[in-house]
């Protein structure tokens, strides 16, 4: 009753890294290079970390709802194993 969970790589690790990274400095450089005032590219922009942070919040309540749900199957499995051992024991 112990599941392994798969692990990462560090190269997948570092390939993230590096996606994210290498896409947040296309972006930057092309609201950067836009024939557009200031104030306008700085709205781009703006948006840009707002959309960044809203996928991160968006991942990781995710991720704790799956957890959360992982876990409450683990302990209904461990109560119907616990039942199963007392009427075996019967």
């Amino acid at each position: 009753m112990n599941p392994q969970t798969p692990q990462h790589t560090s190269a997948w690790v570092a390939f993230t890294y590096a996606s994210f990274l290498g896409s947040a400095a296309m972006v930057g450089a092309g609201i950067l290079f836009l024939p557009l005032d200031l104030w306008i590219k700085a709205y781009l922009a703006m948006g840009v970390v707002m959309l960044v942070q809203s996928c991160i919040t968006l991942v990781k309540t995710l991720r704790d709802v799956h957890e959360g749900r992982r876990m409450v199957n683990r302990i209904e499995d461990a109560r119907a194993e616990r039942l199963l051992m007392e009427i075996g024991k019967e």
